[in-house]
C-alpha cells in the first residue's frame, strides 16, 4: 500500500450538488432560490439577529449584572515536566521559554504547575506558581521567584 494509491471506501464520498446546470438536473434556471426577493439575489440575505425591522430579541431582552470576563487573566501555562529540557542550575526567565518554544504567548503571564516531576535543581522566574510546583522546584534546592 502506497499514500498516492489510497482512495476512501466505496460510498464514503460524494459529488457536490451543482446548482444551476440546465433543465434536466432539477436545480436549474434559479438554483433552487426561487423566483423573486432579496434572498434570490447575489449578496442577497439578512445578518444574523435580523428580524425584519421588528426589534431583534436580543434588544428586546433586559441586560442585568455585572460580567468580570472582560476583565479575566489569561496565563500561560508550563508543567514542571517542561522544565526538565534546561540544565542543572539554569535559571528560568518567561523570554527564555518563549524562545525555546515551550510557550507560545506569555499573554498576561507564565503559571508554573505541577504536573510530572522535576529533576534538575533551577531557578524558575514566573508571574505565578500553584502551590504544589512551588514546593516541588524548592524540594529539589531550586528557586521559585514571582515577578
Amino acid at each position: 500500500m502506497k499514500l498516492n494509491t489510497l482512495k476512501p471506501a466505496e460510498g464514503a464520498t460524494k459529488a457536490r450538488k451543482r446548482v444551476g446546470r440546465g433543465p434536466g438536473s432539477g436545480i436549474g434556471k434559479t438554483a433552487g432560490r426561487g423566483e423573486n426577493g432579496q434572498n434570490s439575489r447575489s449578496g442577497g440575505g439578512v445578518r444574523v439577529g435580523f428580524e425584519g425591522g421588528q426589534t431583534p430579541l436580543f434588544r428586546r431582552l433586559p441586560k442585568r449584572g455585572f460580567s468580570n470576563a472582560r476583565f479575566k487573566k489569561v496565563y500561560a501555562v508550563i508543567n514542571l515536566d517542561d522544565l526538565n529540557k534546561f540544565e542543572d542550575g539554569a535559571e528560568v526567565t518567561p523570554e527564555i521559554l518563549k524562545d525555546m518554544g515551550l510557550v507560545k504567548k506569555q499573554l498576561d503571564g507564565i503559571k508554573v504547575l505541577a504536573d510530572g516531576t522535576l529533576e534538575k535543581k533551577l531557578t524558575v522566574k514566573a508571574h505565578k506558581f500553584s502551590k504544589a510546583a512551588k514546593e516541588a522546584i524548592e524540594k529539589i534546592g531550586g528557586k521559585a521567584e514571582v515577578i
